[in-house]
C-alpha cells in the first residue's frame, strides 16, 4: 500500500525550534523515500492551505516543532481539510503541549511526576517576585527544574541548585514563554521512551538513557556533537526496564495520543519513573531519540514512518 501513497512532510515553521524541525523533515522524508513512498517537504506557510486544497496528499507526516507542530492548531486545520496526518488530533496535541495541564491529568491517572508550580508572568509581577519565588524555594526546595509551560528543545529551560539562581532562571524562561513551570528536580538517570502503535496498540521502543557531558539536557547537549552520549537501550535493570516501559504507554494513553509520542522520564536511585513531559510530535534528527530508539529495537525508521502513514491513510478513508 505505502509504495502508492504520496505524503507530504510539514517543517520548518516560525517557531523558535525551525532549524530542528528542518532537519527532522528531511530525516523524514529521507527515511519515507528509502521505504519506496513518493514524499515532498513543505513548509507551513501560506502556499500550504491552496495547495491542500488544489491538490490533497493521502497523508501529512508533521515534523513540525514548538506552537506550530505541537498545540493543535495545524492538526485542527488539517481535519478542517480532511487531510489525514500522523500523530495525535488536536484535542490531545492541545493537552499535551501545555505541560502543567498535562502533569495534573498525570498525577489524575496516577502517574508520577515531580511536583510543581505553574507561574504567568504577569502574576509572577502582580504578586511580587521576591515573595513568591521565596515561597516557591521553601515549598519546593532546591534544586529546581526551570522551564517554559509550552515549548521543547530544551529552550529557556535551567536547572537552578541555590535559591540565589531562581530569579535568573525566571528572567531567561520568561524570554521564550509567558508561563513558566518550576518543579522539584528529581535526581537520577534521564530517560526517554518512544511509544509507537502500529496497529496493534501502543508499544514501548527500548529506552534510551541521556547522559549530557555537562549534566544539563539544554539545546546545546541535544544539537551539538559530542556534547551527549546516548545508550540505546538504556542502562537499566529488566525489572525497571519494564516498569518504565509501562509507565511511558500510561501516560500515552493517559493523554489521548496515538501513533506515536515520546515520554521523557527521570527514573530515581530507587528505581522508580518519574514523567516529566510527553511529546507529540518527536524529533527526528540524526541526534534525536525516537530514531535512536527504533534502531535499537532493530527496527528500520522508514518502515515504522511508512506504516504509521497507512494507519493515517486508513483513519482518513
Amino acid at each position: 500500500m505505502s509504495r502508492d501513497l504520496r505524503v507530504l512532510v510539514l517543517a520548518g515553521g516560525l517557531s523558535y525550534e525551525r532549524d530542528v524541525s528542518l532537519r527532522s523533515g528531511r530525516r523524514v522524508v529521507d527515511a519515507l523515500h528509502a521505504a519506496g513512498v513518493q514524499t515532498e517537504l513543505r513548509d507551513a506557510d501560506v502556499a500550504l492551505l491552496p495547495g491542500l486544497r488544489a491538490d490533497p496528499p493521502d497523508a501529512v507526516v508533521i515534523a513540525l516543532h514548538g506552537a506550530t507542530g505541537e498545540d493543535g492548531s495545524l492538526r485542527g486545520v488539517l481535519d478542517l481539510f480532511d487531510v489525514p496526518y500522523v500523530g495525535c488530533d488536536a484535542r490531545a496535541a492541545r493537552l499535551a503541549w501545555d505541560k502543567p495541564s498535562a502533569k495534573a491529568v498525570l498525577r489524575e491517572a496516577g502517574i508520577s511526576t515531580p511536583e510543581w508550580v505553574a507561574l504567568p508572568h504577569d502574576r509572577f509581577s502582580e504578586l511580587g517576585a521576591v515573595a513568591v519565588l521565596d515561597r516557591i524555594v521553601e515549598r519546593l526546595g532546591v534544586p529546581l527544574m526551570v522551564k517554559p509551560a509550552q515549548g521543547g528543545s530544551g529552550l529557556g529551560a535551567s536547572v537552578v541548585r541555590a535559591g540565589s539562581e531562581l530569579p535568573a532562571a525566571m528572567v531567561g524562561c520568561f524570554a521564550y514563554d509567558s508561563t513558566a513551570l518550576v518543579e522539584r528536580y528529581v535526581t537520577g538517570a534521564d530517560i526517554a521512551v518512544s511509544v509507537v502503535d502500529l496497529g496493534e496498540g501502543p508499544t514501548a521502543l527500548p529506552a534510551v538513557e541521556i547522559v549530557p557531558r555537562d549534566g544539563v539536557y539544554d539545546y546545546a547537549a541535544r544539537y551539538t556533537a559530542g556534547l551527549t552520549t546516548w545508550h540505546a537501550p538504556a542502562r537499566l535493570s529488566p525489572a525497571v526496564a519494564v516498569d518504565v516501559a509501562a509507565v511511558a504507554v500510561a501516560a500515552h494513553e493517559a493523554l489521548g495520543l496515538r501513533d506515536l509520542s515520546r515520554v521523557d522520564l527521570i527514573v530515581d536511585p530507587d528505581g522508580v519513573p518519574h514523567v516529566l513531559e510527553v511529546n507529540v510530535s518527536p524529533g527526528m534528527t540524526e541526534t534525536s531519540l525516537l530514531p535512536l530508539a527504533v534502531a535499537a529495537a532493530g527496527l528500520d525508521l522508514g518502515k515504522v514512518l511508512s506504516g504509521l502513514v497507512e494507519r493515517a491513510v486508513r483513519r482518513g478513508i
